[in-house]
């Protein structure tokens, strides 16, 4: 959930480039903050696949030109990834050519499991290694997957719950849940020593068996009652944790996600352990299944949920792919029908607190890093709140801060067709090309300046988003007020604080209805325009300030 209320000017940033010509290729220097930072632009030797074909590693590689050699081979490195460059182990060796091919033993849960490291071809050169390829993970962990379960892919109508009460919930017809995990909260021994053990590539790690409860049985409630569940995991500080925190993230900054561990190596074993051990366990059988995952929330609001001391763009977002890189693989190592999501917020080009990054250049960094490093079928979840919080018109935002152009400071529902238009570039299709799949997972409305205009901003929003076939989840958050919040002029629930229903209630019970009609025709009443010729047209209502004043 957003915490920011107050925006602030943006901070320009100023990028230049140069190119220079390496001996094993030519690269392109990005300056961000001050740092340069390697791009590929020219290494000879690309890894054409990387794929896992029983137990087994097999990668095709080609060359635009032959590297030179000492003894005439191709040395492939499984490295780390906090490791860089020929750091690793050399897991195959062949005779370098045009094409050629590694393959070598998976290795999948024991001690030399390279599921999720990632793979480089060098040459000895001079006496030395040089690396001749950019870096290239595993993109069909799935081929492994051993607790695969089917989807319960039924509507995209959810919500944030405050609590498990499975009465109004089916009341509301909502088919779909999300709920946050902190994982320094499940590491480590219980304190009465009622301790979960996981052994993983070797290692056994242990897990809060009483913390481990919680969550248990929420996933199992929410397959009892057929709801559909995403998972988002947030990485809190505690003591058992400490080694999941990034050492960039340690200092007296306070905030509910730190960036995960990715430069050491005990907590780059941890994450592993604790993504498998998760995807284990929610997997089906007596725990019940997560269907999503979403890694991290609003990662690009660094200073708020994805902390990092440093401000460069490119350092963050390289070591929240290498944390996705670990949980995307080995997930769909279990369960070859989960989704995995990254997590960016509605600041699209404009920051309402400049240490954070604009969610446009992180999505635009983290596609770049995949595509580099191997295209898999992830998702993207996504906030699109008005602009601010607390604007009660999802139907006509500020002109100052909403428009339909992709320079647009913030992407809200009314202008959401801009982001899913934006990922169906080829660029950012999934290896099968098609668009990936999008997830409202945050979405909510004010009631604080009238429960008409929350109730319209809900069947408007709605609507927007079940017309769009791009989206798979509408996650309203959430169905009772937060006496904190209305502090800030936030009253998003469904009901008041006393658990009494506000008109938006119903509103969202038959918005996917045989009489979401009359909901629509009623307030349509209030925005002035027909809901569904709105969003059909893609009509773009513009305002000047906080009132409908034109």
């Amino acid at each position: 959930m957003k915490k920011r209320l107050g925006f602030k000017k943006v901070m320009g940033a100023v990028m230049a480039a140069l190119t220079v010509v390496c001996a094993a290729g030519s690269y392109t220097y990005v300056k961000h903050d001050g740092l340069n930072v390697v791009e590929a632009a020219g290494r000879p030797v690309s890894i054409d696949s990387c794929v896992i074909s029983g137990g087994s590693v097999v990668v095709n590689v080609s060359a635009s030109s032959l590297p030179g050699s000492d003894d005439g081979k191709y040395y492939l490195y499984a490295d780390e990834v906090y490791q860089d460059g020929t750091t690793g182990k050399v897991v195959a060796t062949t005779q370098r050519a045009g094409s050629a091919s590694f393959t070598f033993d998976l290795g999948y849960n024991t001690s030399e499991s390279v599921l999720s490291k990632k793979f480089l071809v060098a040459v000895k050169s001079g006496g030395s290694m040089v690396q001749v390829s950019d870096e290239h993970y595993i993109t069909n962990p799935e081929a492994i997957a051993s607790k695969t379960v089917a989807r319960n892919d039924h509507g995209i109508k959810g919500i944030l719950p405050n609590d498990a009460n499975a009465d109004t919930f089916k009341d509301l017809g909502v088919k779909q849940m999300v709920y946050n995990l902190y994982m320094g909260d499940i590491v480590g021994p219980s304190s009465d020593g009622n301790t979960t053990e996981f052994n993983y590539n070797g290692v056994t790690y242990q897990f809060n068996t009483a913390a481990l409860a919680q969550y248990d049985g929420f996933v199992r409630w929410c397959s009892i009652n057929g709801f559909q569940l995403t998972l988002t995991i947030l990485n809190n500080k505690t003591e058992a944790g400490a080694d999941l925190i990034h050492p960039l993230s340690r200092d007296s900054h306070v905030c509910p996600g730190y960036a995960m561990n990715t430069k050491e190596d005990g907590g780059t074993q941890h994450l592993k352990a604790i993504a498998a051990f998760l995807a284990q366990r929610y997997s089906g059988g007596s725990f019940g299944t997560v269907d999503n995952w979403v890694i991290g929330n609003e990662v690009n609001a660094r200073t708020e949920w994805y902390y990092m001391n440093s401000t460069n763009l490119e350092l963050n977002v390289n070591e929240y792919v290498k944390a996705f890189r670990i949980f995307y693989n080995e997930i769909k190592g279990v369960n070859a029908n989960a989704r995995v999501f990254n997590s960016i917020d509605q600041e699209w080009n404009r920051k309402s607190n400049p240490g954070c990054f604009l969610a446009k250049e992180y999505l635009d960094r983290f596609n770049y890093y995949m595509n580099r490093e191997g295209n898999v079928d992830w998702s993207l979840s996504v906030h699109p709140y008005n602009a601010p919080l607390f604007d009660p018109y999802a139907w006509k935002q500020q002109s100052q801060y909403v428009s339909t152009s992709l320079t647009t400071p913030y992407i809200t529902i009314e202008n959401i067709y801009l982001l899913t238009d934006y990922m169906c570039q080829a660029s950012f299709l999934n290896p099968a090309g098609q668009v990936r799949a999008i997830s409202l997972s945050e979405i909510g409305y004010t009631s604080s300046f009238g429960e008409e205009y929350q109730a319209a901003s809900i069947a408007y929003a709605f609507t927007m988003a079940q017309n769009n076939p791009y989206i798979t989840s509408f996650i309203l958050f959430r169905e009772t007020d937060d006496a904190h919040e209305m502090e800030s002029h936030i009253a998003q629930g469904l009901k008041n604080l006393d658990g009494s229903k506000k008109q938006s209630y119903d509103v969202y019970k038959y918005i996917d209805t045989n009489q979401a009609g009359t909901y629509k025709s009623k307030y349509s009443q209030v925005i002035g325009y027909d809901i569904d010729s709105l969003v059909t047209n893609r009509t773009f209502l513009t305002r000047n300030g906080w009132f409908l004043d034109d």
